[in-house]
């Protein structure tokens, strides 16, 4: 397999941003007297958007859509506040990265966080990295697991979905590879599982950044 370029996901992917997350939404639900959730927790409330994190974190019965909307725009407040007190660069992250270029490879980001906060994140905590382009979720563009986003990336970057590596730590991740026809890899160091991973399409697992290197050896080798 010779690839040219690579997406990332970025929150449990690139940067673990969970506690941050975490925190954000808890300070929130204090200040709307519902309860909290623990930090452990929003492993599986994440990776969809920032409207499915705010349903999720809300109890079944203050889930109307105006309610949702209003603790929305609270959360998208204070998370732009405090988005980087703890979050920052996974261990290995910085060599897989690169490694990736020196390999010839292409790199981007496309995530499900709001499109503003995903190129902060990536401006602020992934600085130097040949990332480009960047995208989070933006209007009118479906969200992941829609393939539309990874296909746009993929004609920007000039390559075909084949020739393209997807790393990922959730099954929206895989999804949104398999539906793209991209290869599908799946990080372990993320928020989920690889039962998870694997029941959604991964095509290969890897427990540490740096193991993604292996994956496109050939493509560092003289012909």
């Amino acid at each position: 397999m010779r690839f040219k370029a690579a997406i990332f996901d970025l929150d449990g992917t690139l940067l673990d941003t969970l506690e941050d997350l975490a925190d954000s939404a808890n300070r929130v639900l204090r200040s709307l007297d519902l309860p909290v959730h623990p930090v452990e927790s929003y492993r599986y409330f994440v990776g969809e958007g920032m409207v499915r994190l705010v349903e999720r974190i809300l109890p079944p019965d203050r889930r109307d859509e105006p309610f949702v909307a209003r603790v929305v725009e609270a959360f998208r407040n204070d998370y732009g506040h405090h988005w980087k007190d703890k979050s920052g660069m996974y261990e290995g992250v910085p060599a897989m990265l690169d490694g990736l270029a020196a390999a010839g490879l292409k790199l981007a980001v496309l995530s499900n966080k709001p499109d503003e906060f995903t190129r902060v994140c990536v401006r602020d905590l992934l600085p130097g990295f040949p990332l480009d382009p960047v995208f989070g979720q933006r209007p009118g563009i479906a969200p992941k697991p829609d393939p539309a986003a990874a296909l746009e990336i993929a004609a920007m970057l000039d390559s075909a979905p084949a020739e393209i590596l997807y790393l990922g730590d959730t099954a929206t991740d895989m999804q949104t590879a398999c539906r793209a026809g991209m290869f599908a890899v799946g990080a372990l160091w993320g928020f989920r599982t690889r039962e998870e991973l694997e029941e959604n399409g991964a095509r290969a697992v890897v427990r540490r950044p740096e193991d993604v290197l292996r994956l496109v050896r050939p493509q560092a080798q003289p012909a």
